[in-house]
């Protein structure tokens, strides 16, 4: 009966077992204890756990290191770390496999520094240690992400002559993964007597590791067809690592189609259910090729579609620009599947509600976030800052801000950035040196969110000895984004020459971001011999970019040079380029508006330029136009 009840995990009922065993003065068998001691019915319930260690106790096994084994298993299960190491000590002198069941519970549990003590226990005691020992201090010291001890235990697996085997080998070099080290991952792979999937996969990750490098990305690719090549077929963890590369562009998008081929050929069926992180993944893929229609297709095909697939598909829908479709998508998940959201799946479906609904949806995702307790999530809070913000509400944004426990950098560059938003700099100053005084370290989106907010309040000193210090001494590094702020916190105060000089004695090549700064500044104080020097190094490192062309038009339309005007827009019209036009919306009672820029179809479109006309009016300063008195409403 106790054998029965231990293999369904059914640990109330166990427990009545042991007490009609206490009640009955009854005599266990070791197959018995063993079944009491299955760590899936104990890890339910610690009080099962310990009743059965008592009675390993009474009935004489507690020395025995297979028992013993079994109860720092069932401890671990448990999370309870101390009580598997007093087991341990009470046997006196164990085996190598119970140091390595201890060893494994030590690991799992993230205590590296136990995990090594013992270690050195094992190599100066007579138990000694195994290739198993290694494999899994070397997942411990993974978890860490400290490549120095892993290093160590490579050093110890030469010498004693373990790395032959192939579990050791790829366990070292799932440790070197985690650590960044993708030379010592690459040696030893090229060093290895037998290779199988896993090794192979642990290379591919690696490569995928450094897939900023493009360099990085083709030896993935060429490392898939090399396993290909050695008779290893790719499984499902191989496609899922390989997923994420693809979809950017042409290339890649090729190559994710060939995959998911391969999935479709060899029996890899996502559709099965048999792993929803494939499916998911395909949804992302075909999300990033702007190919809603097959990502929605393996959506529903997939049998065993989780909340991850239902918050893939959403987030996929959001980044095409279909929030109509990933609004009523996640409708259908809560109301229709009754599938509770995480707070994943509210992070994605947010900028949706700020797309279309505003500020009322992004509160009604806060109080569902409430009413579920998700809303602690510091992730989540960060993203219902910034949709505050853009929804217009600074002071529900603050609100949130000032309630999240555990702020993060993020936290803080959001409501720093909000403010700047605002035209609010000296608060956004404010609330970043504060940050600074609590401990945090500025990082390059803090840096921008700051320069930013100077730039729009006009606080050009204390704009640039922001970046002085930053820079200097917080060791920020500068980038393309932070130095193109400058350039417009600069070029807004009419500083043109001191933000050309600027750029020419910057540590990092100047972007576009740079010199688009540099020529609406230019453009905006009517500075033409800034603006065409701005504009000249525009068009050469944006030849095909619409918004330079359409400049460029505007430029010459300025000066009357209708031929050049009219050539400039016939070459965009032959190379297919269109520039989007700036969009505008509001949404009154439930219904929302859109106004895109030069709009002549709008049915409201003589009221709204109206309207304009008289708010320019009003910022030029003009108090009446005819007959007509001009007030503030």
């Amino acid at each position: 009966m106790i054998s029965a009840t231990a293999s369904f995990s059914r640990s109330r009922k166990l427990r009545c077992c042991f007490s009609s065993v206490s009640i009955a003065r009854l005599h266990l068998s070791s197959r018995d204890l063993l079944s009491a001691l299955d760590d899936r019915a104990c890890s339910l319930h610690v009080d099962s756990l310990r009743q059965s260690h008592g009675l390993v106790i009474t009935t004489g096994y507690s020395r025995d290191p297979f028992f013993a084994s079994k109860l720092v298993s069932a401890y671990s299960a448990c999370h309870d770390l101390l009580s598997s190491r007093l087991v341990f000590d009470a046997v006196g002198e164990g085996n190598v496999y119970l140091c390595n069941t201890l060893l494994s519970a030590f690991a799992r549990g993230g205590a590296l520094s136990f995990a090594l003590e013992l270690f050195r226990e094992m190599c100066r005691g007579s138990v000694g240690f195994d290739e198993y020992t290694l494999a899994t201090l070397s997942k411990a010291v993974a978890d860490g992400g400290d490549a120095v001890p892993g290093k160590v235990i490579h050093g110890v697996s030469i010498r004693s002559g373990f790395l032959r085997d192939t579990v050791l080998s790829n366990s070292l070099m799932a440790m070197y993964d985690k650590c960044a080290e993708l030379g010592e991952i690459k040696k030893l792979f090229d060093d290895m007597h037998e290779r199988n999937i896993s090794s192979w996969n642990v290379l591919i990750s690696g490569y995928m590791d450094s897939s900023s490098d493009e360099d990085g990305i083709a030896r993935a690719w060429n490392a898939v067809r090399s396993m290909q090549e050695e008779s290893v077929r790719p499984d499902m963890y191989t496609v899922s690592s390989l997923l994420p590369l693809c979809g950017s562009d042409t290339k890649t998008r090729n190559y994710g189609r060939e995959l998911h081929g391969y999935v479709l050929r060899t029996g890899l069926d996502y559709a099965s259910g048999s792993d929803i992180h494939l499916s998911c993944c395909l949804i992302d893929m075909y999300s990033k090729a702007r190919r809603m229609d097959i990502a929605r297709h393996v959506f529903e095909s997939s049998k065993s579609r989780n909340v991850y697939a239902w918050t893939a598909m959403i987030n996929g829908l959001v980044k095409s620009g279909d929030s109509c479709q990933a609004l009523f998508l996640f409708r259908e998940m809560v109301l229709g599947h009754r599938i509770q959201p995480t707070s994943v799946s509210l992070i994605s479906i947010l900028p949706a509600c700020v797309m279309l609904c505003g500020l009322s949806h992004v509160r009604q995702i806060h109080a569902f976030a409430i009413r579920r307790n998700t809303e602690a999530s510091v992730s989540l809070q960060n993203a219902l800052i910034d949709s505050y913000i853009k929804s217009g509400s600074l002071t529900s944004s603050k609100n949130v801000f000032d309630a999240v426990t555990d702020k993060t950098t993020v936290s803080w560059s959001s409501v720093v950035s909000g403010y700047g938003l605002y035209g609010k700099g000296e608060e956004a100053l404010k609330l970043y040196q504060e940050m600074l005084h609590l401990g945090f370290k500025p990082d390059p989106i803090t840096l921008v969110s700051v320069l930013s907010a100077c730039a729009k309040s006009g606080l050009v000193e204390e704009g640039l000895n922001t970046y002085n210090s930053a820079t200097n001494r917080y060791g920020v590094q500068p980038t393309s984004e932070i130095c193109s702020c400058v350039v417009d916190l600069l070029g807004r105060s009419n500083q043109l020459d001191r933000a050309l000089d600027f750029i020419k004695n910057m540590e990092v090549e100047a972007r576009p971001s740079v010199w688009g700064a540099l020529f609406n500044a230019a453009l905006m104080r009517g500075d033409h011999k800034m603006r065409d020097l701005a504009y000249k190094f525009l068009m050469h490192m944006e030849p095909e970019n619409p918004s330079n062309l359409v400049s460029l038009s505007n430029l010459y339309a300025e000066s009357q040079n209708w031929e050049d005007v009219a050539l400039v827009r016939k070459m965009m019209n032959e190379r297919g380029l269109r520039k989007q036009p700036g969009c505008s919306w509001i949404t009154i009672e439930g219904r929302t508006d859109y106004f895109y820029a030069a709009d002549k179809v709008h049915p409201s479109r003589d009221l709204i330029y109206e309207t304009l006309h008289f708010v320019g009016l009003i910022m030029k300063g003009v108090q009446s136009i005819g007959n007509t008195r001009i007030t503030e409403t």
